[in-house]
C-alpha cells in the first residue's frame, strides 16, 4: 500500500492517518528518543503519542499520508 513510513515524519509537519475505519489529522510536535512522536490532534486539539493509534495494529486499510 502506498504512503510515508514513520521515519520520514518531521515536527511541524501535518498528516493523516487512517487505520481500521478511523482518519486521524494531527501534526507531530516532538520527536521522541524511542521511535515514537508526541502529536496534536487538529480538529480535538488533543495531545497523544503516535503508536496509540496503532496499538492493535495495522489494519488493511492502513495509510500515512502528508497533509498539505
Amino acid at each position: 500500500m502506498a504512503g510515508l513510513s514513520f521515519d520520514v515524519l518531521r515536527t511541524g509537519k501535518k498528516y493523516r492517518l487512517t487505520n481500521f475505519g478511523e482518519s486521524h489529522d494531527f501534526v507531530i510536535e516532538q520527536i521522541l528518543s524511542n521511535g515514537d512522536f508526541k502529536v496534536k490532534d487538529l480538529h480535538t486539539l488533543e495531545r497523544y503519542h503516535l503508536k496509540e493509534l496503532i496499538t492493535y495494529g495495522k489494519g488493511k486499510d492502513f495509510l500515512l499520508e502528508d497533509l498539505n
